[in-house]
C-alpha cells in the first residue's frame, strides 16, 4: 500500500520542486535528480531510491505555482511518485497530466508521513488514520492521459486503434 513519504504545505511553487538554477538540464531522464534541490534531506532521500514507486507526496493549496516549467512535473515523474494535494495549480497539473503524472485533488486531505493511503473509487482513504476524503475526480479524457502514461503515450495508442482509412 502506497505511503506518504513526504508533506508540503500551500503555495510550493515549481521553483521548489524543481529550482531555476537547473534549468539549462532539462531532459526527463536528468531532471529527477533535482527534485526539491533545495531541501537536502529530501533530495539526498529520493536520490537513494529510499521510496518505492508509487509513494505519495502530499501537497496543500496551489502545489506547483509558479512557473509553467514542465521539469516540476517531471522531476516527479522520474520517481513514479503520485502527488495527493489539496489544491494544484492550473499549469502544473496540465504538465502533469501530459507528462503522465499521477495526480490526484483532495481538498480536505489530512496525511502525515508514513501514512498509508488508498484510493477506492471517489475516496481516498487514510488507512493509518481511518478517515475518508472525497477525492475531486478529473475529467475521463485527462484521466485517460495519466492513466495511459502522459499524452505521448495516449496518443500512440489512438492512433493504433484508430481505424485504418
Amino acid at each position: 500500500m502506497p505511503k506518504v513519504i513526504h508533506v508540503t504545505g500551500d503555495d510550493v511553487s515549481t521553483d521548489a520542486i524543481y529550482p531555476g538554477r537547473y534549468m539549462a538540464t532539462v531532459l526527463p531522464t536528468e531532471t529527477p535528480q533535482y527534485a526539491f534541490a533545495n531541501d537536502a534531506d529530501f533530495n539526498a532521500r529520493l536520490k537513494a531510491k529510499e521510496f518505492p514507486a508509487g509513494s505519495v507526496l502530499v501537497g496543500g493549496n496551489n502545489f506547483g505555482c509558479g512557473s509553467s516549467r514542465e521539469q516540476a512535473a517531471s522531476c516527479l515523474k522520474g520517481y513514479d511518485l503520485t502527488i495527493v494535494a489539496k489544491g494544484i495549480a492550473r499549469i502544473f497539473l496540465q504538465n502533469a497530466i501530459n507528462l503522465g503524472l499521477k495526480v490526484v485533488t483532495v481538498p480536505d486531505v489530512e496525511a502525515s508521513v508514513g501514512d498509508e493511503l488508498e484510493l477506492e473509487g471517489d475516496r481516498l482513504v487514510n488507512r493509518t488514520t481511518g478517515k475518508s476524503f472525497a477525492v475531486v475526480p478529473l475529467p475521463k479524457a485527462r484521466q485517460a492521459i495519466i492513466d495511459a502514461g502522459g499524452l505521448i503515450a495516449y496518443t500512440r495508442k489512438r492512433m493504433v486503434e484508430a481505424p485504418a482509412r
